[in-house]
């Protein structure tokens, strides 16, 4: 039986500075930044990333049956995730496990979680 990764394997985003207390980003690392977002923002992405980060690791078949869609459609998608080095796949015999290697991206999607539930609790408050 294959070994795989847990939630529990994936170490926590490394301590950054505070953001008010970095420099101004620059023009290069802005593009670099709306490359990296045009990447996460897509509803298929997230969802494939999320399914990941619950489980640890997931072969293809085990993420469409997860997110409803095709494996060579789930395929080409994680395709994007993994040149830009925030997914790496591992071949056990005939299927390729998918787990998240960069720790900083499941703490973006617990942030954007809390911003989009935040929102939706103030929309809803009584005012």
């Amino acid at each position: 039986m294959p070994t795989r990764t847990t939630n529990s394997d994936l170490r926590p985003c490394p301590p950054k500075p505070d953001l008010a207390d970095r420099p101004l980003i620059s023009t290069a690392q802005a593009d670099g930044l709306e490359e990296l977002f045009k990447v996460l923002a897509n509803g298929t992405r997230l969802r494939l990333m999320h399914a990941i980060v619950r489980a640890g690791e997931l072969c293809v078949i085990e993420l469409a049956d997860a997110v409803a869609m095709k494996p060579q459609a789930v395929s080409n998608q994680l395709r994007r995730l993994v040149d830009r080095g925030i997914l790496e796949g591992r071949r056990d015999g005939n299927n390729v496990y998918y787990r998240l290697v960069d720790p900083c991206v499941a703490s973006l999607l617990d942030r954007g979680q809390c911003l989009l539930e935040d929102a939706q609790a103030r929309e809803h408050a009584p005012r």
